[in-house]
Parts: C-alpha cells; structure tokens; sequence
C-alpha cells in the first residue's frame, strides 16, 4: 500500500504542514486562479482537500478527483465541519485521471503538487491529459505544477543505497503522540524514477508504538519533455513560471504550467 492508503490521516501533518504552504505559496497561487475563472474548478487529485477548501472559501464551486478512497475519507471529514454555504461548493468524486468521465466541462482544471508526477509512464501522462482535455471547456485552461529536476542533485544519488534519514517530527493529530518520518529515495535515471520509502514512526515514552510503511513513486519531466507532452495531446502552453511567484523558470526550481485547450 502507498503513502495515500496506509498514511492518509497524517497526510496533512507531513506535506500539508502550514509553514511549508508558507514556503511554497501554492495554495494562493491555485486560489487566485480559481477566482479568475469564478466558475466551476476541476482539481484533480484533491487528496484531502488542502487546496480545493480555500477554493472554495474563496467562494468558487469546486469538483475534486482523487483515486484514494483513504485520502477523500480525510477531505469529507474536513468539508464536513466547513459553514453550510462553503460545504456546498464542494463535490468530492473518487476516481482515476487517466479514466475518469464526469459528462461535463470546466473553464480550469488543476493539478496541484506535483501529482501528475504519480503517472509512471509516458503513456499514462498522455492517457491523462487526453481525459483532462475531454473536460475542459473550448479555451478552458489546465494549471498545474511539477518540479524541475535538478541534475546534480540525480547524479548525487546514483549506485547508492541510501540510509533512512529523518524527514520531520511533528504530532500525531489523533493520538497526541510524537510521529518520526524517515525517509530513503532512490533515483533510476534509466526510468527517470524516484522510489521513496516512507517509514513514520509512532512514539510513547521513547518507545516506538507503531510504525507504517508508506511508500511514494515518482516519474520525474524535464521541460521540454513536458512542453511536447502537452501539445501532443491538444494544448497549447500558455506560460511557464518557475515559482507561484509567476517569476521566470530557472532551471532546479519549479515548473509551473498554464495550457489552454486547442
């Protein structure tokens, strides 16, 4: 079982912390999109809502797509306790977005951190980006973000077995117990692949009370190569940003995409 089954309740508490959105800035960047279009947003793997609830605070209705019945269990809790006129701008939908069909269109779709990144083969990311085009309106817009790869960074990593290395501390949101995550990566330039082993480790006393195994696949894009994914499958790039910043890409930071149907 991957990180979105095995650990989805602590999903907020590992990638979702508040000072790392502050890092990223991607929750507003995503936000001031959807105010834009200020009509229905697709937000493909929704998770557990740590974008598509400040959407819809922000008052646009927003859909959300996850294949994690785990990670929408958690996004359900949380738009439950939402005010009874935000709670209505969300629908949450459990599906693939290399197959889903919901029979109708969208002004955005958008797919935030990074997770187009969890399609393993080229033929998966064009399988996804043909349905996503089949549900955006004629000039509808797709956004999305992926990191750029650093090279030194691959090159660093190859031929190695790498120990676990502590990723973060921080406390469980249920038990009030201390969590330790620990982390090992694995880079295949081949595939261009990352393998992550997640290991979060429950703590009472100094002892550990339970450990969970959660891993998370990556097939990393290099520019160009996304650029051609995208017109391959009827898109045309409207931007590239290197930050939610909407700065210039440099090469190593983030590869921030704007496409709009053709």
């Amino acid at each position: 079982m991957d990180f979105y089954g095995a650990a989805a309740d602590l999903y907020d508490s590992t990638f979702g912390r508040a000072e790392l959105e502050g890092e990223r800035g991607d929750v507003a960047f995503y936000v001031e999109e959807a105010r834009q279009t200020a009509s229905p947003v697709l937000d493909l793997a929704c998770g557990t809502g740590r974008v598509l609830i400040p959407i819809a605070h922000a008052g646009v209705p927003v859909v959300g797509l996850d294949r994690s019945p785990a990670m929408l269990a958690t996004a359900r809790k949380k738009v439950a306790r939402l005010p009874a006129a935000t709670r209505q701008r969300v629908e949450l939908i459990e599906g693939d977005m290399r197959s889903f069909s919901l029979g109708r269109r969208f002004d955005l779709a958008i797919i935030p951190f990074r997770s187009f990144l969890h399609l393993m083969t080229p033929a998966d990311q064009r399988q996804a980006l043909g349905r996503i085009r089949e549900h955006l309106a004629d000039g509808g817009r797709l956004v999305f973000n992926i990191f750029d790869p650093r090279l030194e960074v691959i090159a660093s990593h190859l031929g190695q077995s790498a120990s676990l290395e502590k990723e973060s501390e921080f406390t469980h949101p249920a038990t009030g117990r201390q969590v330790v995550e620990w982390v090992r990566r694995r880079f295949d330039a081949a595939s261009q692949t990352i393998d992550e082993e997640r290991v979060l480790e429950e703590v009472q006393d100094g002892q550990v009370v339970s450990r969970t195994h959660a891993p998370i696949s990556l097939r990393w894009i290099y520019r160009y190569e996304m650029e051609h994914l995208l017109e391959l499958s009827g898109f045309a790039v409207e931007a590239l940003y290197g930050g939610f910043d909407r700065g210039p890409f440099r090469h190593g930071g983030e590869q921030v995409w704007v496409a709009r149907r053709a």
